[in-house]
């Protein structure tokens, strides 16, 4: 495991700034109720800890998984919970009805993002959007989100759709229009609490049901026809 390089500035700068507020809170509660100065540093020094650990989880990148490489297959791009598997009709792309598995990453999850599968990458679209919380089903059309379309080698194309959530300041996606895909490879990241969706084709076996954690580069979320 190692940590992103995208996170080195949000840890340092998010550590900061809370362990300078709990500071200020610790040295106005040491006056009032005449806490010792030996106490405040080590309430400090335990917070501390505690908050560089939390934002550090989520910029680790785990780096002993066993990639799936099955044919047909479609990998998940993300850590996190199945919340929804329905038909629906996907209005940005294809513009006609679609599989919609959704994976909601939570707070301890990796929001390192991966390729599904191998092909080239046919579609990307960034939109500016709310801050619904990402487990909402509103926020695939109207939260800030970034929409990946990769074609295999047979022209069946998968849409996936990075979503931000309530917590989330940035999308990473760090591909564009012809790029090669390899399945397990990164394509980008959620910058805290998201959610990423999949466009499957209507006559896809699905693999996963309601509710089910699952891990990016390895569970095989639908094969194709």
């Amino acid at each position: 495991m190692y940590i992103h390089k995208k996170g080195y500035g949000v840890i340092a700068t998010v550590s900061s700034a809370i362990i300078l507020i709990v500071a200020v809170l610790f040295m106005l509660l040491g006056a009032i109720y005449e806490i010792t100065p030996l106490a405040i540093q080590i309430g400090l020094i335990i917070i501390g800890v505690i908050i560089i650990g939390w934002a550090v989880s989520f910029f680790r990148v785990p780096t002993r998984r066993q990639i799936t490489h099955e044919e047909n297959a479609v990998v998940s791009s993300a850590d996190g919970e199945i919340v929804a598997i329905e038909e629906v009709e996907e209005k940005e792309y294809f513009h006609d009805k679609r599989i919609q598995i959704s994976v909601f990453m939570s707070a301890y999850d990796v929001h390192v993002n991966w390729f599904p599968m191998d092909g080239v990458v046919s579609y990307v679209k960034y939109h500016p959007g709310k801050k619904l919380f990402a487990i909402n089903p509103k926020s695939s059309e109207l939260n800030e989100r970034n929409s990946v379309v990769v074609k295999d080698s047979k022209g069946r194309e998968v849409l996936f759709r990075q979503i931000a959530g309530v917590m989330a300041r940035r999308i990473v996606c760090n591909v564009k229009e012809g790029d090669k895909a390899e399945v397990g490879k990164e394509f980008g990241m959620i910058k805290f609490g998201s959610r990423v969706d999949f466009f499957l084709p209507c006559d896809a076996d699905i693999q996963v049901e309601m509710g089910d954690d699952i891990t990016g580069q390895v569970t095989v979320l639908a094969y194709l026809k």
